[in-house]
């Protein structure tokens, strides 16, 4: 059984994957997609989304990092696949998942479930580009607008070469609606040689439990459930274990947060920084009331030194 964490846009880059890592209970993380397109990327595009290439694809925890790349032509994915190795990738994961209305207009994430024999192409090429010990995987969902291809396609990227695969349960026009059809996921691994990794709205350790029990799979890829509870992966690890487990609490969270906001001021600029910092503190009301009173203190605030001072006194 393996714990994963989600590549999610514009949300968890190296900063939350730092400190997610850090908390314990994951197994491997996935970068935000590089789109790829008409030509062969330079390393600086590979290295704004994935600056742990420089350090052996690791976090700082040690926990070892696939690069996701996004596009549609398999003779470029395989190239950048092939360039993206040689500065340092050791895991190349292939996105056919994402749902994003501007990415599926350029034919790129889920929209290419509509072509199970691209899906082949593309996996076969990139496979034939990387060098053989470096593994490639793939993310898909259950289909564009229906469930009708979710076999053909699960086949087509397996056959092709992808020697794991993870299922978000749900189709691209369902996007993030509950709820998540983890049957599907028993479904597709029914009809797979490799490991299978069920994705979608499994926001505590309970959640999980049904989540095997429906899907019949042990192996889970986490996504704003663990952005919201930081803890997640290393609760349900410790179950897994059989181990004792003790929830962390605010007093754990804090010196978190306030290391994702050193990083955030450090990596972006003033006017943006706050944002990011909100963006995290939304998610983390879910399960922290000290969340939710600080992100309505700082809802509308934008001063990054004002920030420091509620920050440091929450």
């Amino acid at each position: 059984m393996q714990i994963a964490l989600a590549p999610m846009e514009g949300l968890v880059d190296e900063i939350l994957r730092d400190l997610l890592t850090r908390c314990g209970g994951i197994d491997w993380c996935v970068t935000e997609f590089v789109r790829v397109c008409d030509r062969l990327l330079p390393a600086s595009s590979f290295h704004k989304l994935a600056p742990e290439l420089r350090r052996g694809s690791l976090t700082a925890a040690g926990v070892p990092l696939r690069l996701q790349l996004l596009g549609s032509d398999p003779a470029c994915l395989a190239d950048n696949a092939a360039y993206a190795c040689s500065i340092g990738a050791t895991a190349i994961d292939l996105n056919f998942g994402c749902p994003a209305k501007t990415v599926n207009k350029s034919r790129g994430g889920a929209i290419l479930l509509n072509e199970p024999e691209l899906l082949w192409r593309i996996l076969r090429e990139v496979r034939g580009a990387v060098p053989a010990a470096i593994p490639v995987t793939a993310k898909m969902r259950l289909g564009f607008s229906s469930t009708d291809g979710t076999l053909e396609c699960a086949r087509a990227l397996v056959d092709g070469g992808a020697q794991q695969l993870v299922v978000h349960a749900r189709t691209k026009v369902d996007g993030y609606k509950p709820p998540a059809h983890w049957e599907w996921v028993a479904r597709v691994q029914e009809v797979v040689t490799v490991p299978v990794y069920a994705n979608g709205e499994v926001w505590s350790l309970e959640d999980w439990q049904r989540c095997r029990s429906v899907s019949g799979v042990d192996n889970v890829m986490l996504g704003r459930g663990l952005v919201s509870r930081p803890d997640l992966a290393r609760q349900i690890a410790a179950w897994r274990e059989g181990l004792e487990f003790s929830p962390m609490g605010w007093k754990e969270l804090k010196p978190l947060l306030e290391d994702f906001w050193r990083q955030a001021r450090y990596k972006v600029a003033p006017r943006y920084a706050p944002g990011r910092l909100k963006q995290w503190l939304a998610l983390l009301t879910r399960n922290y009331p000290e969340a939710k009173r600080l992100f309505d203190e700082l809802r509308r605030e934008n001063d990054c030194e004002r920030i420091d001072i509620l920050l440091a006194r929450a």
